[in-house]
């Protein structure tokens, strides 16, 4: 996916000179951000490390490289250094998930009292096989779910080769079905890109 119209690029740039302008990269960015961090982390961190998120893009905005895959992927990047630093809570909320199966987060998510039983039924073992993930195979297969990023920007986010994304969601995803018995489902189904070769 690319920038919006408007030009995050540009409007980074523009930042330089005019730090009010990062503004409207908040305004487009935050809310996707701050979803993406509360799936991984719950609510109350959510707040705390999208700030964190664009403080950080804010400080190092002059290091952005307009010629990488994008802004998008430059501030999950970002997020997912913020998460890391985070990590305790993050295998501490999806054992939590996975011992009683009820995740706050989808809560919203869900209208049906039948369709919140069926996801907190398959969640719990989702759960815990997504806390025994290394963090790095967790960053790759959640960037891919739950923020939508294809191989590239993933790979861009992260700072590691698409080779190595490809490899890391392959073995996530071979490992949640072993841990929950189930081929298919939103983190473990293939997803391919136009851009991204098969």
């Amino acid at each position: 996916m690319t920038d919006l119209a408007g030009g995050d690029a540009e409007l980074i740039a523009a930042s330089l000179e005019e730090p009010e302008r990062f503004a409207a990269l908040f305004d487009r960015h935050a809310p996707a951000i701050h979803q993406y961090v509360a799936r991984r982390l719950g609510r109350d961190a959510a707040d705390d490390v999208t700030a964190e998120t664009f403080l950080t893009a804010f400080r190092i905005r002059a290091r952005f490289d307009p010629a990488r895959a994008g802004v998008r992927p430059w501030l999950y990047g970002i997020a997912a250094k913020q998460i890391s630093r985070h990590r305790r809570e993050e295998v501490r909320a999806l054992r939590l998930l996975a011992r009683t199966g009820h995740d706050p987060v989808a809560d919203s998510w869900t209208d049906s009292a039948d369709d919140r039983l069926a996801a907190e039924a398959a969640a719990r073992p989702l759960a815990g096989a997504l806390a025994r993930l290394s963090a790095g195979d967790r960053h790759v297969l959640l960037l891919f779910a739950w923020a939508d990023l294809g191989y590239q920007e993933i790979a861009e986010a992260l700072d590691i080769p698409v080779g190595t994304v490809r490899s890391r969601l392959h073995r996530a995803r071979r490992k949640l079905r072993t841990a929950t018995g189930v081929a298919d489902g939103p983190l473990i189904e293939a997803r391919t890109y136009e851009s991204d070769p098969a």
